[in-house]
This record gives C-alpha cells, sequence and structure tokens, in this order.
C-alpha cells in the first residue's frame, strides 16, 4: 500500500526553508506601500479574507478541473476542500481556480484538440495571478499532459494530484473493464450474441463511481507517467478515486505545496532527463496506452529535454511489460493493481532499472520514496524474471508509410499480424469507414490491411481516438474480432487489437499514407520495426505529383490556430510556438 499521508517525513519537515515572506512571489502583490498594493489587498478584503489570512503566507493555487461533464472528476469539488485544508493546515492560503476540462467522454472531435488550449490557459492563469506554488487536479486522459506541460513552462512550484481510477466494473457475475469490455461486448453485439437486457445491464454496470477508466488507458498511463517523473506524492496515481485514502493524499498535497513554495523546490529540479527516462521506463513496464507516446514527448520537450519515439523503441525492446492489467494483461483491472502495491512496488520490481537519485516533490530521491515499497499479489505486479510480456508495452514503427514514424502495441493484439501482409481497404474519413464496415456484403477478409487517413492532427482535426476502426460486421460474424489496421489517428488506451496508429507525416499535410490506394499491399514487420506500402518509387512519385491538399478545416478561431502550429505526432502535437525552444522565457508580469 502507499504510505501514510498524516504527516511528511520529520527530517524533511525541519529542513532549513530557502524562502522568506518578502521574497514570496505573491509579495509583488501585496506587500508594497503603494496604491496598487492597496488595491489587491482590498479586493481580498472585499472577498471576506482579512489581511492576517494571506499575507506573508504562499498563496497556493488550486487548479480544479472539475465539471459537471467529466465523470472521470466527478470527485473533484470535494477534494479541492480537502486540498485546501491542506494548505491551511501547513500555514498557506489556497484559492480555487477553475481550469478547463477536457473530458473524453463528452468533448468534441476530441478532447486531444483541447490539450495544449488547457497547456496555455494553466501557463498563463499560473504567471498572471500571485500564486506561489499550484497543485493541479487532473486524471482524465490529456488534463494531466495539459496540466503539467503548462505548469513546467510557468515554472513555479507544482504538485499533481490525481483523480484515481474508479471501482471495478460488474454485470451478472463477470468483473468489467471501461473501454475494454465496451468494444468485446460490442463486438458481441454486433455479431448478434447480446440481446437488448444484457447491453442495458453492462451499460449500466461498466462503470460504477467517480474515477478515470479503471483499465491501463491513457489516464492510469498518464498519471503513472507524472508519478515515476517524481511530480505526485509517491504512489498517489494509484489510488481509487473512491478510496478515503484519496481525500488523505488530497490533503497532503495542500500540505507539501505549502513547504515546496518554502524551499523553492520548482519543476525544472524534478522533470530532468533522468526522470523522463524513468517514466519511460515506467510506462513501457505498465502496459501503458499508445496515447502515452505524445503526451510524454510533449511533456518532455517542455521541460527542453529531447525524447524521441526511437528513444522509447529502444526502452521498449529491453524493458519487460510487469503489470498484469487490461488491456496488455489479462485478469487484473486498477483496483487490483493498487491492492497488490500500486506504482511504488512496481517501481521497486524496477529499481536497478531507474536513476533513484532523481528528485521528486517530497523533496527526497525517488530511491528513498520507494523504500519499504511490497508486491503483494505478484500475478498483479509480475516480478521481471515473469512478465506478462517480454518487451515493453509499445512498438515504434519506419517505412515508407510512416517515414517519420508510427506506433504499435504488440503485447495486446493477435501475435499473428506481428508479420503480415495483405491488400489495403483505404477510407479517407470516418463516416465512409463507418458505413464500409457495417455493409456485411462488403468484399474484406481478414487478411485485408483496413486504412483510415485524414485523422491525424490537422486531418482530424485533432488526431481523434478512431484508431482502432472496427472488425467489418461481415467478419464479425465469421468469429473474426483481430485484424491489421492502420491509421494517422489515435486510440483509446482502453483499446486493443493489430492497430498501427500516429502515423506520420499525417496524409492530410501529404504524408505517403496519401498515397496509399485500395489494393495496394501493406506489408507490417514488426521484429525489424518496418511499416511499409510494397509500391515502387516511380509509382508513388506519380501518384505524389497527382496529389491535392485538402481544404483546411477551419476557417477562424482556435481551430485555425491549432492548425497553423501543431506540431506532428512525433514532436508530441504541442504548438510550436510554445515549445521551450522557441524563444526566451516570458518574464513576471509587470505590476503598475
Amino acid at each position: 500500500m502507499p504510505p501514510k499521508y498524516a504527516a511528511e517525513d520529520e527530517e524533511h519537515m525541519a529542513e532549513t526553508r530557502r524562502k522568506t515572506p518578502d521574497t514570496l512571489r505573491s509579495a509583488r502583490w501585496f506587500a508594497p506601500d503603494d496604491l496598487r498594493s492597496f488595491g489587491h489587498r482590498s479586493r481580498m478584503m472585499q472577498l471576506g479574507y482579512a489581511e492576517e489570512d494571506f499575507r506573508d503566507k504562499p498563496i497556493i493555487g488550486v487548479l480544479n478541473t472539475w465539471s459537471e461533464l467529466n465523470s472521470c472528476h466527478g470527485h473533484f469539488r470535494e477534494r479541492a476542500q480537502d486540498v485546501k485544508r491542506g494548505v491551511a493546515q501547513a500555514g498557506g492560503f489556497a484559492v480555487e481556480l477553475p481550469s478547463l476540462s477536457v473530458d473524453e467522454s463528452f468533448t468534441k472531435p476530441t478532447s486531444m484538440l483541447y490539450r495544449n488550449m488547457l497547456a496555455m490557459e494553466t501557463e498563463e492563469m499560473i504567471r498572471s495571478h500571485p500564486l506561489d506554488g499550484v497543485v493541479l487536479m487532473g486524471g482524465c486522459d490529456k488534463t494531466t499532459p495539459g496540466l503539467v506541460m503548462g505548469a513546467l513552462t510557468a515554472g513555479v512550484p507544482m504538485i499533481y494530484l490525481p483523480a484515481g481510477p474508479m471501482l471495478r466494473g460488474h454485470y451478472a457475475g463477470k468483473i468489467l473493464g471501461s473501454g475494454s469490455d465496451a468494444w468485446k461486448y460490442w463486438d458481441e453485439r454486433r455479431a448478434g450474441n447480446i440481446t437488448d437486457e444484457e447491453w442495458l445491464g453492462i451499460q449500466g454496470g461498466i462503470a460504477r463511481s467517480v474515477g478515470t477508466c479503471m483499465t491501463m488507458g491513457t489516464a492510469s498511463t498518464m498519471t503513472a507517467i507524472a508519478d515515476a517523473m517524481g511530480l505526485t506524492l509517491p504512489g498517489a496515481s494509484s489510488i481509487p478515486a473512491a478510496d478515503s485514502g484519496h481525500q488523505r493524499m488530497a490533503s497532503a498535497c495542500g500540505r507539501r505545496i505549502v513547504d515546496m513554495v518554502w524551499e523553492d523546490l520548482t519543476p525544472d529540479r524534478i522533470v530532468t532527463e533522468a526522470a523522463v527516462r524513468n517514466a519511460a521506463i515506467v510506462a513501457m513496464a505498465t502496459g501503458c496506452s499508445t496515447n502515452a507516446v505524445v503526451h510524454i514527448i510533449a511533456m518532455a520537450r517542455r521541460a527542453g529535454v529531447e525524447l524521441t519515439l526511437d528513444d522509447l523503441d529502444e526502452l521498449g525492446r529491453t524493458t519487460p511489460l510487469i503489470a498484469n492489467v487490461r488491456p496488455s494483461g489479462k485478469d487484473y483491472l486498477m483496483e487490483d493493481f493498487f491492492y497488490a502495491g500500486g506504482l511504488r512496488a512496481l517501481m521497486k520490481q524496477l529499481e536497478e532499472r531507474l536513476d533513484t537519485s532523481c528528485l521528486t516533490v517530497t523533496g527526497q530521491t525517488l530511491g528513498a520514496c520507494l523504500e519499504g515499497a511490497v508486491v503483494y499479489n505478484d500475478d498483479v505486479i509480475r516480478p521481471l524474471s515473469n512478465p506478462v510480456y517480454h518487451e515493453g508495452s509499445l512498438a515504434l514503427l519506419r517505412g515508407n508509410l510512416c517515414p517519420d514514424g508510427a506506433v504499435i502495441k504488440p503485447a495486446a493484439c493477435d501475435p499473428r499480424f506481428h508479420v503480415h501482409e495483405g491488400p489495403a481497404l483505404v477510407f479517407d474519413s470516418y463516416p465512409e469507414m463507418k458505413k464500409a464496415i457495417d455493409d456485411e456484403t462488403l468484399d474484406v477478409t481478414p487478411d485485408h490491411v483496413l486504412v483510415l487517413r485524414n485523422a491525424g492532427p490537422q486531418g482530424g482535426p485533432g488526431m481523434p481516438e478512431w484508431g482502432m476502426l472496427p472488425i467489418p460486421k461481415a467478419l464479425i460474424k465469421q468469429g473474426h474480432r483481430d485484424m491489421l489496421r492502420i491509421s494517422d489517428a489515435r486510440m483509446s488506451g482502453t483499446s486493443y487489437g493489430a492497430c498501427v496508429l500516429h502515423v506520420a507525416p499525417e496524409s492530410f499535410v501529404g504524408g505517403p499514407l496519401a498515397l496509399l490506394k485500395t489494393g495496394d499491399i501493406v506489408r507490417l514487420d514488426l521484429p525489424n520495426r518496418r511499416l511499409d506500402m510494397l509500391v515502387d518509387e516511380a509509382e508513388l512519385e506519380a501518384r505524389r505529383a497527382a496529389w491535392t491538399p485538402p481544404e483546411p478545416r477551419y476557417g477562424r478561431g482556435y481551430g485555425w490556430m491549432f492548425s497553423r502550429h501543431v506540431t506532428q505526432a512525433d514532436k508530441g502535437c504541442d504548438f510550436d510556438y510554445l515549445e521551450r525552444g522557441f524563444g526566451p522565457a516570458v518574464p513576471e508580469p509587470d505590476i503598475f
């Protein structure tokens, strides 16, 4: 189980604090004896606060991504109060600020379109307000990278509070995993094997509490990455949302951020090249979502760390998958992972592969945070000698279809597709594909390669989770449940199957995927990390000359800005002007 959060380490609490009240960032707003600061203090009094409530205290921003349309964060109203209680206990002053809630379920066309908006909002909210430190409350897929990216750039002390996974799903004596079992039972319904009554029962039983998906989907992947980077309290990413330990962890975040401010423990001291590498290793060992690739690259680049697809592939080849959690694992869910010891226990298994000297938000090293971690169920968290899969979760491909890379999740697909050759069946849009796969007369075999294009960062727009193309209904009724699929889209981290994703450059900007035609032979060679169309170069050149760029998706607004500045998948899909190397750091705001 995670360490107790009732009190911080005594030796740590006794450390000499480097900052004094007059050097707090918020003192620029409140301390001077001038008219502008008089106005700031009087407005605080207008809110009902006396000067002793906030003067000479660290002011902590609680960035809350709660929303009535975000079931993953349904408990965040209460958790914000837990955080504020902890801040007050430690002698700080907490202010709650609502942040954009990019939920995965309802935000269309995709929450990925708005990850960078959340990052911008987070950065500017921190910079423009009198905040000495922040607690970032997130969990649903894009909120973790969005909040962390913005806070890394803003640079004030920060700690991440993960939403936590929901409880296991249940129906008719069976344990259900969100996402993964939705796809599974939907196929059975399409095959005529699920009644209306059964389908309604599954619908009501698959998501039984607040919290993120309880499979090792993108949400748990990204909170584990934040945890492994040292940005959460040790093991905080594993605690189920409904567990009372989650409330205690939230209060501990409030207490700890106050001390981080006094210690001037800023994120640049935590998110180093070694910390990013630790996070990538841990991600591979958990059976991480394919979405981890675009997010961890974007987070690393915000920290000034150049992480590439080749770096991730190298780690994937040498890191065994040891978390037996769906969809890469077979039997267990995140609640079981927590009971088995959680992320601290998994990292303890990997300790010799990690740089345990990395600093964490606790002010201690990663090694110190892993002391005493125990695996309580070695079928859930496997030893390195008995992995779920001999390599890590992801493999990165290159070839004439994806010169800048593509990603696949080998452990979650049928091994017979690891080396496969077959004719392409190409779709230019999701509606076209959806109509075709529901046509029982579609001319398709299990050896065909389904291809969806114009679904990347610009083409989607926003690179939607369309990459788990449904198996054609004709094949479903024949008993087939997997086939090779390729797209420049993403797929849900709860998904599974032989899906090649994130093809770069995307087809919408003229990447080679735009040149593929139905009937062309496609070859996947996973052991050699190759993905190619078997078309000669002269023919490809002729097709390239005849290709016409599609019309832009947006003529104005945020989408227009997104389309002009988003990078490709291999670069993390951040905005080019927000990356660390684009220009000089933004100074503190003027106060006149």
